[in-house]
């Protein structure tokens, strides 16, 4: 998917890509990116981050924040975002906001095209790792399916993204402020209590079984363990 205002520069990458073998969405403000989203399967989008409606930080905040079901938006699609702000701070300000790559303008296509093909690259290892195991617990991240023991576990779209988030580098501690950046799209924590509400459901449907599964680390964050008690 293309997503630029500028009928020029759309039509131009919309062009190049499609004579360099790829299938095109254009899509000319962030209303209509949504919405073809939530109807068409995209492998990447390439986002201008100054649109007519919204701001393209904004827009990829809201991708990173689908649930993957109520809005039938894939949360982990890959984003690089293309921008005439050059600046150390916009680019990290991308980056919070979830995106994958950031190419200033001008650019040259043959570069952006070799930026594509490697976040491609990198998003096509992602799937194929296949399905996630710790323990007894098993994810599946292409059903969405998590068994525990072989019995299946019915989680929230929420639950399942915090758990997969989680499972991603088992025995790690991730802070609050990245599971509420990775998982909610927040851009900063403020005084939610979401992600402990969340945390304490999933760690009930887990259940134990002589498991520990999610772990608050006092003041820090969680950890996915299948270590005893």
């Amino acid at each position: 998917m293309v997503v630029e205002d500028d009928e020029a520069t759309r039509e131009f990458l919309a062009d190049n890509l499609r004579a360099d073998s790829y299938s095109v969405v254009p899509a000319a403000n962030g209303h209509q990116a949504l919405s073809l989203l939530e109807m068409r399967t995209c492998d990447l989008v390439l986002l201008d981050v100054v649109l007519p409606d919204a701001s393209g930080f904004e827009l990829c905040r809201r991708l990173r924040a689908a649930d993957g079901l109520a809005q039938r938006i894939d949360p982990n699609i890959p984003v690089i975002m293309l921008s005439g702000r050059a600046s150390e701070t916009d680019r990290v300000r991308g980056f919070a906001r979830g995106s994958d790559d950031y190419v200033t303008k001008p650019f040259h296509y043959p570069e952006l095209a070799a930026r594509i093909a490697a976040v491609l690259r990198r998003a096509s290892g992602r799937r194929a790792r296949g399905a996630i195991v710790v323990g007894d617990l098993r994810i599946d991240p292409l059903s969405r399916q998590v068994t525990l023991r072989g019995e299946a576990i019915a989680l929230s779209a929420k639950e399942y993204a915090l758990l997969h988030a989680l499972a991603g580098e088992p025995m790690r501690v991730f802070t609050k402020e990245e599971l509420l950046r990775d998982v909610w799209g927040f851009i900063s924590m403020g005084a939610t209590r979401t992600l402990d509400s969340h945390a304490s459901r999933l760690r009930r449907k887990l259940g134990n079984g002589g498991r520990r599964w999610i772990v608050n680390v006092w003041g820090v964050g969680y950890r996915l363990t299948d270590e005893l008690e």
